[in-house]
């Protein structure tokens, strides 16, 4: 199938590592245009470096902390001197505090509401009037604990919810504009994100790393952690002109683990 993305351009959030970093290596292969945002100069000099090499597309990045409102209208500047318009917005935050209620500080809520919701709709309201102009989509990565809480990821559970209740609204709202946008949520997917939370539940456990890892694949059905590239495949397609009717929901890759319906 042809995505009919070679051409386009498409703005990446926290891009430079883990799920963001497989999105971007998808969107070169297409033949796509990206910005890539994320706090990591060094990291998004040697991404650019290295996927330029592998397409014809320009691979550009912008020094961009997302949760600061004068770095999301920077970026948007960027993308115009260098673009001049926009058709996908890619927004993705790293994973919040691990920790339960009695262990979290008011402290860590304001930081995760933040990162991982209201920089999302910062940026969706900075690149409307760039995606409205002959529409557009956006994608809203968040995590498989909008359908199922996870243990011990209290914040995940709390803000990547609200995602959702953004996409769902704002899908209805921006339809008129040919504007769609969808939800996909990853489940254990193989980033060092992941492997991060099988440290703290190894330690809180009191079980090796290995142990926990096996553990955590015995209840997936397809019996492994997934690869980002399977991840970025599926936002690709929901980016992509293969899809045309499909906007407001939520998709999850997750290897069948999630149980709920």
């Amino acid at each position: 199938m042809d995505l009919q993305l070679k051409g386009k351009n498409a703005v990446v959030l926290a891009g430079s590592q883990g799920l963001g970093e497989a999105i971007v290596e998808g969107f070169v292969k297409e033949g796509t245009n990206v910005i890539i945002a994320s706090r990591s100069e060094d990291k998004l000099a040697q991404i650019c470096k290295e996927l330029t090499k592998k397409g014809e597309s320009r691979v550009l990045y912008q020094k961009t902390d997302i949760t600061k409102p004068e770095d999301i209208e920077v970026l948007l500047e960027r993308v115009k001197a260098e673009f001049g318009s926009l058709d996908i917005l890619i927004n993705n935050s790293g994973g919040p505090k691990a920790g339960t209620l009695n262990e979290l500080t008011d402290e860590d809520f304001y930081n995760a509401f933040e990162l991982n919701l209201l920089s999302y709709v910062r940026s969706i309201r900075a690149f409307f009037p760039l995606l409205k102009e002959k529409g557009g989509k956006i994608i809203n990565i968040a995590s498989s604990s909008i359908k199922e809480p996870i243990e011990g990821l209290l914040l995940s559970n709390v803000f990547r919810t609200g995602v959702v209740g953004l996409t769902k609204t704002i899908a209805g709202e921006f339809a008129p504009y040919n504007i769609l946008v969808n939800t996909v949520a990853p489940g254990r997917i193989a980033t060092a994100r992941v492997e991060h939370l099988d440290e703290v539940r190894a330690e809180k456990q009191g079980k090796s790393i290995e142990q926990v890892g096996q553990e955590a694949k015995a209840g997936i059905p397809l019996g492994r952690y997934g690869e980002p590239r399977e991840f970025a495949n599926v936002v690709l397609f929901l980016s992509s002109d293969a899809n045309t009717y499909m906007t407001g929901s939520s998709f999850l890759v997750d290897g069948g683990a999630v149980k709920s319906i």
